[in-house]
C-alpha cells in the first residue's frame, strides 16, 4: 500500500483515464481523508468515472490501487465504499486472463497490483461491521484465480473460516462463492441458512448448466422468493446485481424458470421477483406468452404497490394479442383494473383493446387514450366511424408529440371514412403538431383540394428533411406530378440531409417515376452502412422492377438484426427466396429461443416479425426439410404482429 504522502512520486501527467491526463487523481484521493464527508463522497464518485469508465479501466487505474487500499484501511467510514471501487476495478471475465492480450492489458496491471496489496486487506475480512466484510470478499473473489500459491492458502483459510463461523448468513453466503471461485467443489444445497442455500444453487446452476436438477429447482423456488435487501449494494464482479443475474440464468431454462418464478408469485411476489422472472422468459424464448400472462395475472392479485402493477399490466399489453384466445381470467382481471383503478386504468385498458375483449370500446371512446384508440383500430374495425370521430375530436381539441402521432397512425387501417379527418390533418401540418405522419396520412385520402395543396406545399419548404420527404410523397401521390417530389428528393440525397435511408424508404410510391435518382441511389448499393445499402437496393427495385442486383445485396445483409430483418422483409415484398438463405430461414422459423430482442417503443416485437417472415418465404405446406408449416406459430398472432410493422419507427 502507499499513502497520500506517495501520490507525488507517480508520474499522473503521464497516465490516461477516460477523460485524459490524470492529474487530477491525486488530489481526488487526498479528498478521502479529509474531514469532510460530501467531498470524499463526491470523490469516490469521480473515481468510478474516470479511472473506470463504464466497465473500462485506463493506465491510470492499476497506479491507483495501492493508494485505494490505503485508504481503505485507515479510513473505516469510508471502507466499505472503497473496497468496492477496488473489486470493480478488478472487474474481468476470467476466460480474459487465458488470452494473448492480458499480460498487456490495462485489467490485468489492476489485478497484479490488487493481489500485491490484498495481504494488507485481509483483516477488513474481520472487521466487526457486517458490510465491511461483504465488500472485503467482493475484493478477493474479484482476483480469486490469479492468487499466487502462498496467498492462496493464506486466503483460503480466512475465507472458509467466515463461511463457517460467521454469526451472518449473508456473509457466510458471499464465502461460499469466493470458496466457489479459488475451486472448491462443495456446494452445501442441505445447509441450515437460506442465503446460503441459494448462493449453493446459484453456483450450481452456473456449473451444471440447463437443464437444471429438481434439486435445485426445489432450492431457487423455496429460498430465492423474498431478496435479501442488502444484496443490491454488493455485486459481484461480472454481475450487475444478483438477481439479474439469477434470472440470467434461470432464463436459459424455461420450464425451471416458470416454476421457479410460479413458487415467487405465489408467496406474493416480493419485489416483484416472480412476475420480473416471468417477463424475462418471454424474452428469451418462443411461444411462452400464454403460460407467462397467467402467472402475471397471479401476481397482480398479490402487487399492492401502484407502479409495480403498472408495470405488470404494461407487460401484459404489450403480448396480450399473441394469445388467439385470451382466458376469460386474464380478460375479466383487466376489466376490473380499467374500472375499478385509476392509476393502472391506462395499461389495463390497452391490455384490454388488445385482447380484443368488446368491453373494451366503450371507455376507448369515452376516454379516450391515443395508444388505446390506435391498439382498437386494429382490434374493432367494425368501430370505424366512431373511432374516427374520436380522433378527430382529439387532434382538434389540440393533441401534440406522440399521442398526436398515434392517432393519426389510427386512421390508416380504418379505411375511406379517415377520409373525415382531413380538415385536422391539415391543421396538424400547418401547426407542426405530428406534422410528418399527418403528411403521410394526407398522401393516403387521394384527394386534392387547394387547402391540402397548400400544406403540403409549404411543408415541402421546411427545414426538417423528414417532414420535406413525406410531403413530397404526399403530393405525388395525389397530383400524379413527380417533378417537386423529384426535386426534394435530389436535394435531400445529395445534401444527405438527415439519415440517407429514411429518405430512400419513402421512395416506394413513385416507382418508375423516380428514376431520374438512379445515378444517386445506384452507388449507395455499395455504401459502408447496412442500412443505406439495404434501403438503398429496395428503392432501385422499386424504380426498375428489376429483382436481381437487389436480392444479391438483399440476401447478403439477412440475419438476425434489426437491418437483417428489413432485408428479409424486402425479399419477402419481392417475393424471391435465394436457395441459399434456406438453412438461415430454417433456423429463423423453428428456433425456440428469441433470435431478435425487443425494440424499444416498437408496437410488436422484431422476433415475431422474423419467424413470420420466414415462414412466408419458406413457402406454404411443408419446408425443404420436410417440417410442417401449417401449425405454425407465426401463421396466427404472429402474422397480425407483423402486419402492424409499417408503423414503426427504424434507427
Amino acid at each position: 500500500m502507499k499513502s497520500p504522502a506517495e501520490l507525488d512520486t507517480v508520474p499522473w501527467q503521464n497516465l490516461d483515464h477516460a477523460y485524459g491526463p490524470a492529474e487530477d487523481v491525486p488530489e481526488l484521493i487526498r479528498s478521502l481523508y479529509r474531514d469532510d464527508e460530501e467531498a470524499a463522497d463526491a470523490a469516490i464518485h469521480e473515481l468510478y468515472g474516470n479511472i473506470h469508465h463504464q466497465g473500462t479501466v485506463y493506465p491510470a487505474s492499476a497506479p491507483s490501487v495501492p493508494f485505494l487500499a490505503h485508504a481503505a484501511r485507515h479510513i473505516p467510514g469510508r471502507r466499505t465504499k472503497l473496497l468496492m471501487l477496488l473489486a470493480t476495478l478488478a472487474d474481468h471475465d476470467r476466460s480474459d486472463s487465458e488470452s494473448a492480450h492480458w499480460p498487456d492489458s490495462s485489467v490485468a496491471e489492476v489485478c497484479a497490483e490488487l493481489c500485491r496489496v490484498l495481504p494488507e486487506l485481509l483483516p477488513c475480512l474481520s472487521d466487526g461491521e457486517r458490510p465491511v466484510r461483504r465488500a472485503a470478499l467482493r475484493v478477493v473473489g474479484a482476483v480469486a484465480e490469479l492468487f499466487p500459491t502462498g496467498l492462496r492458502a493464506q486466503v483460503e483459510h480466512q475465507v472458509a473460516r467466515l463461511h463457517v463461523d460467521d454469526p451472518v448468513p449473508a456473509v457466510r453466503a458471499d464465502a461460499l462463492v469466493v470458496l466457489d471461485r479459488m475451486g472448491r467443489e462443495a456446494l452445501p444445497l442441505d445447509s441450515p441458512f437460506p442465503e446460503v442455500r441459494m448462493a449453493a444453487a446459484t453456483l450450481l446452476a452456473e456449473r451444471c448448466g440447463p437443464p437444471y436438477p429438481a434439486e435445485l429447482i426445489e432450492v431457487l423456488g423455496d429460498d430465492g422468493a423474498e431478496p435479501d435487501p442488502g444484496d443490491d449494494d454488493f455485486p459481484w464482479a461480472g454481475t450487475s446485481d444478483p438477481d439479474s443475474h439469477l434470472t440470467g440464468l434461470l432464463a436459459e431454462d424455461p420450464d425451471a424458470a416458470l416454476a421457479v418464478a410460479a413458487r415467487w408469485i405465489e408467496a406474493g411476489d416480493l419485489g416483484s421477483r416472480g412476475s420480473w422472472l416471468a417477463r424475462e422468459i418471454t424474452e428469451v424464448w418462443r411461444d411462452r406468452e400464454p403460460e407467462v400472462l397467467e402467472l402475471l395475472v397471479t401476481a397482480l392479485s398479490h402487487q399492492r404497490d401502484t407502479a409495480a402493477r403498472a408495470r405488470v399490466l404494461g407487460f401484459i399489453s404489450r403480448w396480450a394479442d399473441r394469445l388467439p384466445n385470451p382466458g376469460d381470467r386474464l380478460r375479466d382481471t383487466l376489466y376490473d383494473c380499467a374500472r375499478t383503478e385509476p392509476e393502472t386504468a391506462r395499461p389495463a385498458l390497452l391490455a384490454l383493446v388488445r385482447c380484443r375483449d368488446p368491453r373494451a370500446l366503450a371507455p376507448v371512446l369515452r376516454r379516450p387514450d391515443a395508444e388505446a384508440v390506435r391498439a382498437a383500430a386494429l382490434s374493432f374495425p367494425e368501430a370505424a366511424g366512431e373511432l374516427v370521430s374520436v380522433i378527430r375530436r382529439e387532434l382538434a381539441a389540440g393533441a401534440t408529440g406522440n399521442a398526436a402521432a398515434a392517432l393519426i397512425t389510427a386512421l390508416e387501417p380504418l379505411g375511406t371514412l379517415a377520409r373525415q379527418a382531413r380538415p385536422e390533418l391539415v391543421e396538424c401540418l400547418r401547426t407542426r403538431r405530428a406534422a410528418v405522419p399527418a403528411a403521410r396520412q394526407l398522401g393516403l385520402g387521394g384527394i386534392l383540394t387547394d387547402e391540402v395543396g397548400t400544406a403540403l406545399r409549404e411543408a415541402d419548404e421546411s427545414s426538417d428533411a423528414s417532414l420535406r420527404a413525406s410531403a413530397a410523397v404526399a403530393l405525388f401521390r395525389l397530383s400524379g406530378d413527380a417533378a417537386p417530389a423529384l426535386r426534394t428528393f435530389r436535394e435531400l440525397l445529395s445534401a444527405a440531409q438527415g439519415p440517407v435511408h429514411w429518405h430512400l424508404d419513402r421512395l416506394q410510391p413513385l416507382g418508375s417515376a423516380a428514376a431520374p435518382l438512379l445515378p444517386l441511389i445506384e452507388p449507395m448499393r455499395a455504401a459502408r452502412y447496412e442500412w443505406t445499402r439495404v434501403t438503398s437496393a429496395e428503392a432501385h427495385y422499386w424504380i426498375t422492377g428489376s429483382a436481381e442486383s437487389a436480392v444479391a445485396v438483399l440476401t447478403e445483409l439477412v440475419g438476425p438484426s434489426p437491418v437483417g430483418l428489413r432485408a428479409l422483409k424486402a425479399l419477402a415484398s419481392i417475393g424471391r427466396t435465394p436457395e441459399e438463405l434456406r438453412p438461415a430461414l430454417r433456423a429463423f422459423a423453428f428456433s425456440p429461443l428469441r433470435l431478435l430482442g425487443a425494440t424499444p417503443f416498437s408496437e410488436c416485437h422484431e422476433d415475431e416479425e422474423l419467424r413470420a417472415l420466414a415462414w412466408r418465404l419458406l413457402g406454404a405446406g411443408t419446408d425443404h426439410g420436410g417440417h410442417s408449416l401449417a401449425n405454425s406459430p407465426a401463421s396466427g398472432a404472429g402474422v397480425r404482429a407483423g402486419s402492424r410493422a409499417s408503423t414503426r419507427t427504424r434507427p
